[in-house]
């Protein structure tokens, strides 16, 4: 039987009428406050993607028995919209996040769909709710796309019910330091993913299991935890962030480093973006590029050689991160830091990303206009 497909085209809008403050700067929180409108979009076995939905913010009633409540069908996106200096709505690699959202639908069970036709949607709502979208570096529309199971029933199998939906959020720097150095915890007591498991989709259930280990992390001093996999340390990545080192080799060239995409961390899209620029912009005969496996005793090592020049982390919500110091079982890896700030090059990253995000430059058809 053929199902319904995703279709744009028969989006229904219904505005608000009860229109929500919009928060100045400096009082927003991240993912704290929404703004006046969501989308929605049913889909059943049965029938295919239903009618795609545009209207005011609001709860969601769902039955007790509900899978999502019980056995974790559920996955989410983050993506952010930016103001350009002309005004304009845009958004970052958009086709990557569908792209990642689908493969993490069809490994949780669920639906997948038209890419495109979902980022029209998303279109609509950015358009829709524009005066929430914050000027200025450090500052965008966080969206959170999120698909859950919603077959009321506890027996354990794939879900003939599921719910896609958008909310977006106004916000700030993700870190309450701001582009400032951050301080992790390498943590091997507990593991975030392992071969063969769901660490490189983007799962709520990922995430529950951080919260512990993290709460531990922040008593001691320590913005995330630096997440080491097996007994040799293998270093996966941050709580929030994908992780990047910068070494200097004895052959006089610099490496960038970050582990590889072994199915234990997440294909992170500010990751992937570093590497391609990095790949284009930084000359070739000064610099190497690796996507290889590291320990934190590499990293220790080369720290006391002198040889760790900067590490900094990447992710939608906190872009480019820098870090200063990495404490593992109780000793001090310190990252150097220019300035008391950021690294050369991890200050470099974060201005070629955000000059793509915010529309000054045009590379590769990254930026996408609202419209």
């Amino acid at each position: 039987m053929t199902t319904a497909p995703l279709d744009s085209t028969k989006l229904v809008i219904e505005k608000t009428t009860n229109p929500k403050e919009v928060l100045p700067k400096e009082k927003l929180a991240f993912g704290k406050s929404f703004t006046d409108h969501m989308l929605e979009v049913e889909w059943t076995a049965q029938s295919g993607w239903g009618t795609p939905k545009l209207s005011p913010y609001h709860n969601f009633s769902l039955d007790p028995a509900t899978c999502v409540f019980h056995y974790s069908f559920e996955l989410f996106e983050g993506m952010k919209a930016y103001r350009d200096k002309d005004g304009k709505i845009r958004t970052f690699r958009s086709d990557k996040n569908m792209e990642r959202m689908n493969g993490s639908a069809a490994r949780a069970s669920l639906p997948t769909f038209d890419g495109e036709e979902f980022m029209k949607i998303i279109d609509k709502l950015l358009l829709a709710d524009e005066r929430f979208v914050p000027e200025g570096y450090g500052y965008s529309l966080y969206l959170r796309p999120t698909l859950i199971g919603t077959t009321p029933a506890l027996g354990v199998a794939a879900p003939d019910k599921a719910l896609l939906y958008v909310i977006a959020s106004p916000v700030g720097p993700y870190f309450a330091e701001g582009f400032k150095p951050v301080s992790l915890e390498a943590t091997d007591y507990a593991v975030r993913a392992w071969p063969g498991g769901v660490g490189a989709f983007k799962l709520g259930a990922n995430y529950v299991s951080c919260i512990q280990p993290q709460s531990e992390a922040a008593k001691r001093g320590h913005s995330q935890n630096l997440w080491l996999f097996g007994e040799e340390g293998y270093i996966t990545e941050v709580g929030a962030m994908n992780v990047f080192f910068v070494f200097q080799n004895a052959d006089g060239k610099k490496e960038l480093v970050t582990p590889p995409l072994d199915g234990t961390i997440l294909p992170g899209v500010t990751r992937d973006s570093t590497l391609t620029l990095a790949r284009e912009k930084l000359n070739s005969n000064e610099w190497i590029v690796s996507e290889r496996p590291l320990t934190i005793y590499e990293v220790k090592e080369r720290a006391l050689k002198g040889e760790l020049v900067e590490a900094f982390g990447t992710g939608t919500a906190a872009v480019v991160s820098p870090i200063k110091n990495i404490e593992h079982r109780g000793e001090a890896i310190e990252v150097p830091v220019e300035d008391g700030k950021a690294g050369a090059f991890t200050k470099q990253i974060s201005e070629w990303i955000r000059s793509i995000q915010y529309g000054e430059e045009d590379f590769k058809n990254w930026s996408r206009v609202a419209k």
